[in-house]
C-alpha cells in the first residue's frame, strides 16, 4: 500500500465546501424566521441554533471515538488524499484486507469523515457569528441607538477556540490517538459549548433587558466551586475513555472484590505517553488502568454531592430554579449511565448519552453562571446605572 502523508491539504477545499453548504441551511433559516427581530434577538437564535449543533457534534465526536472510528481516515483533513472515502475505496479495502477489524474500515471511514464535515460546518457558523456581531456592533455605533453596543469579544474568542480545536482534532488522527490530545480535545469541545452558551445568554439578556439575578456570594463560591470539580472530572472521564480503563472495574460499588485494589498512579497518571504504553514504551500495566478507573469514580461521588448541595441551593431563588431542575436531572442520568458502563459492560448507547451528559451539565452551569452575579455586584451596577443616566441627563 502506498504511504499517505499525515497532513494532506489538497482535499481541505473540497471539506470547507462541505462546510460552507451544511451552514448554510440554519444561517437561512435563522434569517428568514428572524427577519423582523432585532440584532440581539438574531444572534441569540443563531447563537443557540450553533450551541444545539455544537452539542450534537460532541455526541458525534464521542461516537466516533468509542466506535474506534477516530483512526478511519489515517490523514488529515481527507481521507487518503481524497476529499471522501468514496475516493479512497482502494486504499481502505487494502487495509481492510490486512486487518479486517483495524482502524481503517470502510464504515470507521464514513463515520470518521462524516464528523470532519460537520466540525467544518460548526466552524463555518462560528464564523458567520463573529462577523454578523461585527457588522451588528459597527451599525449600532453609526446609528447611536443609545443601547448597550454588542461585545464582539466573545464571537471573536470563540472563532479562535474552534480553530484551536480543529487543530487538535487533526493533532488526534496525526498522533495516532495520543491519550492527551484526545482528552484535551474532548475538553476543547466542552470550552466551545461555554462559549457559545455565555454568547447566547448574553444576546438573550440584551434582547429583553433582563439583568442578571443577584445571589449571596456563597451561592456564587459554590457554583463557581462545582464548575471548577466538574471540568476535572470531564478531565478525568476524557482520561479513562481514552485509556479504554471503563472496564477495568465491572462492579459497583466495590472494584475487583475490593474497596481499594490494586493500583498504580505513577503509570496511570504519566499524561506524556502513547496509548497503552509507559513513557518508556513498556506495556502499561492493569493496576494502571485501575488506577484511572477508581479516581474517575471517586471524583463522581464528590461531584454528585457538590451537584446536590447546589441544587438545593439554587431552589431557594426562584429566578434560577430551571437551572436547578435541569442539574438534577442530568446529574441522575450521569449516575445511571455511568453505573450502566460499569455493570453492562461498556453499552454504546449509555457511554455517548454519559458524554453528553457531561456536557449538558457544563452548559447548564455556565448558564447558570451567566444568569446570577454577586448581590454586591448587583448594587454596584444598579448605581453605575443611575449615576450614568443622571451624567446623561
Amino acid at each position: 500500500m502506498e504511504s499517505t502523508s499525515l497532513y494532506d491539504l489538497t482535499p481541505i477545499a473540497w471539506l470547507l465546501a462541505v462546510g460552507v453548504l451544511l451552514a448554510l441551511g440554519p444561517l437561512v433559516w435563522v434569517w428568514r424566521r428572524n427577519a423582523g427581530a432585532g440584532p440581539a434577538r438574531r444572534l441569540h437564535a443563531l447563537t443557540v441554533l450553533t450551541l444545539f449543533l455544537t452539542f450534537d457534534l460532541t455526541l458525534f465526536g464521542a461516537f466516533t471515538r468509542l466506535t474506534d472510528s477516530g483512526l478511519g481516515c489515517p490523514d488529515w483533513p481527507g481521507c487518503y488524499g481524497n476529499a471522501s472515502p468514496v475516493g479512497a475505496k482502494h486504499e481502505i479495502a487494502m487495509a481492510q484486507a490486512a486487518q479486517p477489524t483495524g482502524p481503517v474500515t470502510h464504515s470507521k471511514a464514513w463515520v470518521e469523515m462524516v464528523h470532519r464535515y460537520l466540525a467544518t460546518g460548526v466552524g463555518a457558523l462560528i464564523l458567520a457569528l463573529a462577523v454578523a456581531t461585527w457588522v451588528a456592533r459597527r451599525r449600532q455605533r453609526a446609528e447611536h441607538t443609545g443601547t448597550r453596543p454588542l461585545s464582539a469579544w466573545w464571537p471573536a474568542a470563540t472563532l479562535a477556540w474552534v480553530c484551536l480545536q480543529g487543530a487538535f482534532g487533526a493533532l488526534t488522527v496525526t498522533w495516532k490517538l495520543f491519550p492527551a490530545i484526545v482528552t484535551l480535545h474532548l475538553l476543547g469541545a466542552v470550552v466551545l459549548l461555554a462559549l457559545l452558551c455565555i454568547q447566547a445568554v448574553r444576546y438573550q439578556q440584551d434582547a429583553i433587558r433582563r439583568p442578571p439575578t443577584p445571589v449571596p456570594s456563597a451561592l456564587r463560591n459554590l457554583l463557581i466551586a462545582t464548575i471548577v470539580l466538574l471540568v476535572l472530572q470531564i478531565a478525568l472521564g476524557g482520561w479513562v475513555s481514552t485509556n479504554y480503563a471503563v472496564l477495568a472495574c465491572t462492579q459497583f460499588p466495590t472494584c475487583q472484590d475490593s474497596w481499594w485494589p490494586p493500583m498504580n498512579f505513577a503509570q496511570g497518571f504519566q499524561l506524556w505517553r502513547h496509548l497503552g504504553e509507559t513513557a518508556d514504551g513498556a506495556p502499561i500495566d492493569f493496576a494502571a488502568l485501575t488506577a484511572i478507573h477508581y479516581v474517575h469514580r471517586l471524583m463522581a461521588y464528590l461531584v454528585f454531592i457538590a451537584i446536590v448541595v447546589l441544587v438545593r441551593s439554587l431552589l431557594r431563588v426562584r429566578p434560577l430554579r430551571p437551572q436547578a431542575r435541569w442539574l438534577a436531572g442530568l446529574a441522575l442520568l450521569q449516575l445511571a449511565t455511568g453505573l450502566g458502563n460499569v455493570l453492562l459492560g461498556w453499552p454504546l448507547a449509555a457511554a455517548v448519552l454519559h458524554t453528553g451528559g457531561a456536557a449538558a451539565l457544563a452548559v447548564v452551569l455556565t448558564w447558570t453562571l451567566c444568569e446570577s452575579r454577586r448581590e454586591g455586584a448587583a448594587v454596584a451596577a444598579t448605581a453605575t446605572g443611575r449615576r450614568d443616566g443622571l451624567e446623561a441627563a
